[in-house]
């Protein structure tokens, strides 16, 4: 088996390294067939590993494949450990990342980049494999870390705009934030436990039970700052401010950025860790929170969005928030089977967005669309299921695993996981009207495209169409097909450390046994009629009565300011950081550069040079016999000292 994972590892990475060098030689059709083969076979190779591990119970692979350094006792290796956690995401990153390998064939066919943009998002992928199959803590940060330089290429691709340019260093800064935390909580960890091997580190976690660190718990310090790590890679608020702007670069990286990679890693990281943060109430109570804040106020910007691809931007925050939430209530496998089905769906809905770019010359002002459905008929289907998975309608995808989360956040004991169950299931009506909002104004009503455009328009080429079935498919069927085994089969149970007695947990294998029990429950349960509710107003302002919309917001205006402003995160960090940043460097600068050095170093050495010469200056008056009277002088004064320093000794 080892062969199969190095095989999965490598293949897109091969396939990256000879398209980054020779694809210009190579030819656009042979450079992405090159990439699209190494990213096939590890799909494939995937589907066996999770046959092997999933389906037929394979033992666990947990094995160091060489040594990288060795300081002292330390061994930092590189290793893999394959269990169904990982063939889960193995599968779920390889497939997508096949969808949007596929899909960039018609996307940028017409882009000068062609063959460096196919060798990013292969390197891309490799860089996920490496963090989703590692064995330890180093070995999850190097992923971790070229997961956010390939993104940093990839949001500025177009690098002659100048708003790629600032949302690339804007998601690199926020992530470097997030890694600075991460970093520090795996310092710790080696501190406490002497390893980086993740399952040397779980076997001693008990040790750390008891110890304190400036006066708070040890294991509550670590949590936080391996979570912090987790805020910044999977956009939580306050750090979620570089993931609206990564919409810059190509629409087929912001599928993979916001699907089934970057943006997970947090995700998969704390579900990973569950052994250490089970210890720890106090830090999962701030991952429900933080959660819950991310997923209901992030939702709220989502509808005062006029960009086809932010709207898909903030729905990803918003489900993000859902996710996380799950990680602080200990219901890990409900966010692993979340962020299953959200991968699904989120990239279909992401390439769908695309596709209508694409028809439209690259228009994205959803203003200027409008009946699309007769011209772009695939599109719309696959658009359609792709937001019924979204908003959790019964029976699609995103409906069973919302709803688990939902469920668990409503029967767990933690401080404050009322006020989190409020603000997801408000959540669940923002998200609704936000997705059908968007589907109505883009497919539905009358044609708002210029009439050159549509003149023109019509549904795009197979390359694109094709991913797009593709992905609707388990977008529809996926959730039904998996829940019983995830949540209840114990598909996970070898990777995610739970708690037996957890009362969430207890509830939900109690009243939800079944993918058919769950559905056919939704319709009395609150998150199902807050979706109609969410699902009706969309209708209504958009279709029925649109005028009312301006009504509301002519009413609301400072509602709708704070909204637009986007609560100030981004206007809060360009005074503080941005243009305090520049005004401290300035004061430095005056105190360090201008002072110190010029004032105090160079002019002072001249002036001291000048002022000792001045002084010295008498003595040189050119007679030889002065000369002489000064060095006899002197010679006294050193003998004079010499004999008081070795107290008279020598005169016996």
């Amino acid at each position: 088996m080892l062969n199969i994972y190095l095989i999965i590892v490598l293949a897109p990475l091969i396939g990256s390294i000879v398209v980054g060098l020779a694809g210009n030689r190579l030819g656009r059709k042979l450079s992405h067939s090159i990439t699209i083969l190494g990213v096939a076979i590890s799909t494939v190779l995937s589907l066996y590993v999770f046959n092997h591990h999933v389906l037929n119970d394979g033992d666990i692979f947990n094995q160091n494949i060489y040594t990288w350094m060795q300081i002292g006792g330390l061994n930092i290796s590189v290793g893999f450990l394959v269990d169904n956690l990982t063939s889960v995401m193995l599968v779920v990153v390889s497939f997508v990342s096949l969808m949007v390998h596929i899909y960039t064939i018609g996307y940028m066919h017409e882009d000068k980049g062609y063959t460096k943009f196919f060798s990013y998002i292969s390197l891309f992928t490799f860089a996920m494999f490496t963090l989703v199959i590692s064995n330890n803590f180093m070995q999850l940060f190097f992923g971790w870390e070229a997961v956010g330089l390939v993104s940093y290429l990839l949001i500025g691709f177009w690098h002659h705009k100048e708003s790629a340019i600032e949302a690339n260093l804007k998601a690199f800064l926020v992530n470097r934030v997030g890694d600075f935390g991460f970093l520090l909580g795996i310092a710790l960890v080696l501190m406490f436990f002497g390893t980086l091997d993740y399952a040397e580190a779980f076997s001693q976690k008990d040790q750390i039970i008891g110890q304190t660190l400036f006066g708070v718990s040890a294991i509550t310090v670590v949590c936080l700052l391996l979570f912090v790590g987790a805020m910044g890679k999977s956009a939580q608020v306050p750090l979620h401010v570089w993931l609206p702007g990564s919409m810059e670069g190509p629409t087929p990286i912001s599928a993979l950025i916001h699907a089934a990679t970057m943006v997970t890693a947090g995700i998969f990281m704390v579900s990973r860790m569950s052994p250490l943060f089970e210890l720890s109430d106090t830090a999962l109570m701030v991952v429900m929170i933080i959660g819950a804040i991310t997923a209901l106020f992030m939702g709220l910007l989502g509808i005062v969005q006029n960009d086809i691809k932010r709207v898909v931007a903030y729905s990803t925050l918003s489900q993000l928030g859902y996710m996380t939430v799950a990680l602080g209530v200990s219901a890990y496998s409900v966010a692993i089977f979340h962020l299953m089905t959200h991968a699904f769906f989120k990239a279909l809905l992401f390439l769908a967005a695309g596709s209508v770019i694409v028809a439209l010359h690259h228009e994205q002002d959803i203003r200027k669309m409008g009946g699309l459905r007769k011209k772009m008929p695939i599109t719309y289907v696959t658009s359609l299921l792709g937001t019924l998975a979204l908003i959790g309608f019964p029976g699609f995808a995103g409906f069973y695993s919302k709803d688990m989360i939902i469920e668990a956040v409503h029967y767990s004991n933690l401080p404050f996981s009322g006020l989190a169950y409020y603000a997801v299931l408000l959540g669940v009506f923002i998200t609704a009207f936000y997705s059908l909002r968007l589907l109505f104004l883009v497919f539905h009503g009358k044609s708002r495209v210029d009439s050159h455009t549509e003149e023109h328009l019509h549904e795009t080429g197979s390359s694109i169409t094709v991913p797009l079935i593709l992905l609707a498919i388990p977008s529809v069927i996926v959730g039904y097909l998996t829940i019983e085994p995830m949540l209840f089969g114990g598909w996970l149970d070898d990777a995610i450390t739970i708690d037996s007695s957890h009362p969430a947990l207890a509830e939900l294998k109690d009243h939800f046994y079944s993918a058919f029990a769950l559905l056919t429950h939704s319709v009395v349960t609150p998150p199902f009629w807050m979706m109609v509710g969410g699902a009706v107003s969309a209708w209504v302002f958009c279709l029925y009565r649109p005028d009312w919309a301006d009504q509301v917001q002519s009413k609301f205006k400072r509602t709708n300011y704070v909204l637009n402003s986007l609560y100030g995160f981004d206007r809060l960090n360009d005074v503080v950081f941005v243009k305090g940043s520049v005004k401290l460097g300035n004061l430095l600068w005056k105190i360090s550069d201008m002072t110190l050095i010029d004032k105090i170093i160079v002019n002072g050495s001249a002036k001291l040079a000048r002022y000792l010469g001045v002084l010295i200056r008498p003595v040189q008056t050119g007679y030889v016999y002065h000369y002489a009277f000064f060095m006899i002088v002197s010679l006294m004064l050193v003998l004079g000292w010499v004999l008081i320093a070795s107290d008279y000794s020598f005169f016996g």
